[in-house]
């Protein structure tokens, strides 16, 4: 079983194209190790088939200071593929409950968890009068899926639209008031939840990364159809030798060691997920190797078109390797739309770096896009 991992994990490492799962091309732009670091082969270390076991005490367990102005509740929901989901659902103290209210679902990065970045948004934006929802995707963090540790961009685009549910259940939310940030990974996710969901009524998108490309091109302008097939072909390889009896092999996405060769990228992401600044047990960082298949056949922006006249507000650091996303998102949607660039942030700045996360700019434009409705008879929602 050793050496089927160890022959899965060196085709991978095959850097003779932009396709491989960890690509020359992507590490010369500095972007691919964003998206997934290094790759590494993992049977004891990884559960195969649980979620790491939820926190069901009340101990505070975030990488974030607890705030005095929101109430925090620990949540479960099902979304249309029958796996349940936990999340973190924050209510302002001082929220006025004698009429329904905003809110506001907020996705974690890409092998992040709902204790981090995300938490941290829904937490502070519940701070400015908004009822909000950080969640664990499919396959990840607290939330349901077995095998534990998979990319489904059919379960990630469907979390979403299952966090609408739920909100849109509670009656102190105004289910026709619902909007969503995206963080990285989920930024791709949640607007192609939006195109589809007509139910979210505005998209922020934070760092976004738009998985899929990065899957098949890297930052290459075109696609090079006969690399895909060798990086596909790695994977058809590695799914045989899983069905022989090898290991799961895995992308960990953020390297677990920093070197004198380590670049920029990765020491950017091993600053976040790997010290006490946003390290949590249960974000590894990795995903199969294997969903790199179903994650290059996802396109989150062909159908940007289709959430217009609903806005989105796409939000990068003017340094971040991930801008391109952004840009280029923004040309492809339809208005209402806006780019709106932070001056002096990276990628993973845009994490938790709160003095230059722009929350007056995030709550002007939900505040804007999902207004209080007036002369709304009673009982009707």
């Amino acid at each position: 079983m050793k050496r089927n991992c160890e022959a899965a994990t060196n085709a991978a490492r095959d850097t003779s194209g932009r396709f491989g799962v960890i690509r020359r091309h992507f590490l010369r732009l500095a972007a691919f190790a964003a998206a997934m670091g290094a790759l590494s082969c993992h049977g004891e270390a990884l559960p195969a088939d649980e979620p790491v076991a939820a926190q069901d005490t009340i101990a505070w367990d975030k990488t974030f200071p607890e705030s005095a102005l929101v109430n925090h509740q620990k949540v479960k929901f099902d979304n249309r593929l029958g796996i349940t989901l936990v999340g973190d659902l924050y209510v302002p103290k001082s929220l006025d409950r004698s009429k329904p209210s905003a809110a506001i679902i907020v996705g974690h990065p890409y092998g992040g968890v709902k204790e981090q970045t995300s938490g941290l948004y829904a937490q502070t934006m519940a701070e400015r009068g908004f009822i909000t929802l950080a969640f664990d995707a499919s396959y990840n963090g607290e939330s349901g899926g077995k095998p534990h540790f998979i990319a489904s961009p059919e379960a990630f685009v469907e979390d979403f639209s299952a966090a609408v549910d739920y909100l849109g259940a509670n009656p102190l939310v105004d289910r026709n008031r619902i909007g969503v940030i995206g963080v990285c990974g989920s930024g791709g996710f949640g607007l192609a939840a939006a195109e589809i969901d007509p139910r979210i009524k505005a998209v922020a998108t934070v760092s976004m990364y738009d998985i899929g490309q990065a899957r098949r091109q890297g930052l290459a302008d075109s696609l090079d159809k006969a690399e895909l097939r060798k990086t596909l072909d790695t994977i058809a390889a590695q799914r045989w030798a899983e069905v022989d009896g090898a290991e799961r092999a895995v992308v960990v996405g953020t390297p677990e060691v920093i070197t004198e060769r380590s670049s920029a990228i990765d020491r950017e992401f091993f600053d976040y997920y790997r010290t006490p600044r946003g390290h949590h047990p249960r974000s590894t960082t990795s995903m199969s190797l294997t969903s790199g298949a179903a994650m290059s056949l996802f396109w989150s922006f062909d159908h940007l078109d289709w959430i217009s006249p609903r806005p989105v507000l796409f939000i990068t650091g003017d340094h971040a390797h991930s801008r391109i996303f952004s840009e280029h998102a923004f040309q492809r949607a339809s208005e209402p739309k806006e780019l709106y660039v932070v001056p002096g942030a990276g990628h993973v700045d845009l994490y938790d770096r709160v003095q230059l996360i722009p929350w007056d700019k995030l709550t002007s434009f939900f505040n804007e896009h999902l207004p209080t409705r007036k002369n709304t008879p009673s009982g009707i929602r």
